[in-house]
């Protein structure tokens, strides 16, 4: 029988206490089991035990090697960098040296890579929520960020010092930023600005996105105060950092090495009868070295820039010069190369690109020696003893060596979940579009400014993730929602 509004009902009796002995009265039991199922309809319970998965993966990689990964020279510089911090000359930004240099007083790179292992597994949490916000369900949200919680490719870029995981991890907050709220505050748009203004510090790929989300905001009508904010907080430490790498190297810039890239991205194609460049600039003309991708045209000794005097990089400027007068001549070819490099990530079968790199799909097993660079023993001696060659550990290097990513998982998944977002972001209000604007550009943007890398496509995918579970979504709503009847149409226009 129900109660009436009038009925008057006495408090319950407090529970009785747990007995001496420490066991639960019946009423503790159900209490706890109560509990357990109000945990299981929050729906967080099955992405907290993926997450859980991803976080054993990781802690099996700490301990299936004895260090972290120092294949690349890359990794040297910046090391060499965090210790004596300056803007770089060439590639790099210096935003992942200056989180280095945050962690140099404890003299440990397999510190480093045990954070990034937890940023790896913050940008997982972080696709899950700004899903959940976005009303997604929990199987949806837990869904999405799977590629980027158990793709080998993450995980070791993860235990590697090398700036993709903190680039990766600086775009994904910022998305989150971005999406977390139907209508973007000017604090979220000033902290969205400065994320990307550190995603692009950490590596120039991801610059222009600082654009694209300003151009998206003035589409979206955001406001003038958020598109100020965004702009400013943006804007400021990449003129600031500009303005120091012009103190040191006398060019307001990012890096120095942008025109190289761009150079070397035109040898695939670049015919000079049709470009017809000016006298200076014809030096850098194809003289007939092949190699096997667009960026190894930068270090091949008998590529036209190396035989010019000087250091590569000191003909950033002319190279530049050449690249943009060879775009010009040659629209379609350009378009044409990128399109055939970027069908290179939706292989079912991983391509080797260049020859020399293989995709990173599996954990490998064995020992594997410092590369010879004389840079080294500097770093070794200032920034962490310990550091020395790679070598699994037994017997978590054969846990590791048994587990297997399939292809399919990597590249034509990856085909599917651009398809899935770039669908779902058709319209005046899909959320999906700019997540999947900022990952289809860095997919394509470090391809057109340079050549494919299976490394360069990771930074795309998380937010391609989001976009796809976005736009899905809203696809399936669509897809759901009744058509009008002729008479909510009368009704519709009679209002009118």
């Amino acid at each position: 029988m129900t109660a009436s509004p009038g009925d008057v009902r006495t408090a319950p009796a407090a529970p009785p206490s747990a007995p001496p002995d420490g066991h639960a009265p019946h009423g503790g039991r159900r209490a706890v089991r109560h509990a357990l199922i109000r945990a299981l309809r929050t729906g967080h319970t099955l992405f907290a035990v993926v997450l859980a998965l991803a976080a054993a993966l990781r802690g099996l990689v700490m301990l299936g090697y004895d260090t972290a990964q120092l294949y690349w020279y890359d990794s040297f510089t910046y090391l060499d960098t965090a210790v004596h911090l300056k803007p770089a000359g060439a590639f790099h930004p210096a935003g992942y040296s200056a989180f280095l240099r945050l962690l140099w007083p404890f003299h440990s790179v397999e510190l480093v890579v045990g954070v990034q292992h937890v940023m790896g597994l913050g940008m997982g949490l972080m696709i899950y929520l700004v899903l959940r916000r976005n009303a997604l369900p929990a199987w949806g949200a837990t869904l999405a960020p799977l590629p980027v919680l158990f793709d080998p490719a993450f995980a070791r870029l993860e235990h590697s010092i090398l700036s993709d995981t903190q680039v990766t991890f600086l775009v994904v907050a910022a998305l989150t930023v971005l999406l977390w709220r139907a209508r973007l505050s000017v604090r979220g748009a000033a902290a969205a600005g400065l994320l990307l203004a550190l995603a692009g510090l950490t590596r120039t790929a991801a610059v222009p996105l600082l654009v694209l989300v300003l151009l998206y905001l003035v589409l979206r009508r955001a406001g003038w105060r958020q598109v100020v904010a965004l702009a400013l907080a943006g804007l400021v430490p990449l003129a600031a950092y500009a303005g120091w790498y012009r103190h040191h190297h006398g060019r307001f810039a990012l890096s120095g090495s942008d025109g190289v890239a761009l150079w070397a991205r035109t040898m695939t194609f670049a015919d000079c009868s049709v470009i017809r460049p000016p006298a200076e600039e014809a030096k850098l003309c194809p003289n007939g070295t092949v190699v096997d991708a667009a960026s190894e045209y930068v270090w091949a000794p008998g590529a036209p820039l190396n035989r010019l005097p000087g250091d590569r990089f000191s003909h950033n400027g002319l190279a530049r010069s050449f690249a943009l007068r060879a775009i010009a001549a040659q629209p379609l070819d350009y378009v044409r190369e990128i399109a055939r490099d970027a069908s290179l990530a939706f292989a079912p079968t991983p391509v080797r690109h260049p020859l020399r790199v293989s995709p990173a799909l599996s954990f490998p097993r064995g020992s594997w020696d410092l590369p010879a660079f004389p840079l080294i023993d500097k770093v070794r001696a200032e920034y962490d003893a310990g550091i020395r060659g790679l070598s699994s550990v037994e017997p978590y290097g054969s846990l590791l060596a048994a587990y297997r990513y399939p292809g399919v998982l990597h590249g034509p998944l990856f085909g599917v979940v651009l398809l899935l977002g770039g669908l779902g972001a058709i319209g005046r209000r899909r959320t999906a579009l700019l997540p999947w604007a900022a990952g289809v550009f860095l997919f394509l943007g470090p391809i057109a400014a340079l050549d494919f890398d299976h490394r360069y496509v990771l930074p795309a995918v998380p937010a391609a993730c989001i976009a796809a579970a976005l736009g899905t979504a809203a696809l399936w709503r669509h897809a759901a929602r009744p058509p009008l009847r002729p008479a909510d149409v009368r009704e519709i226009t009679e209002s009118r």
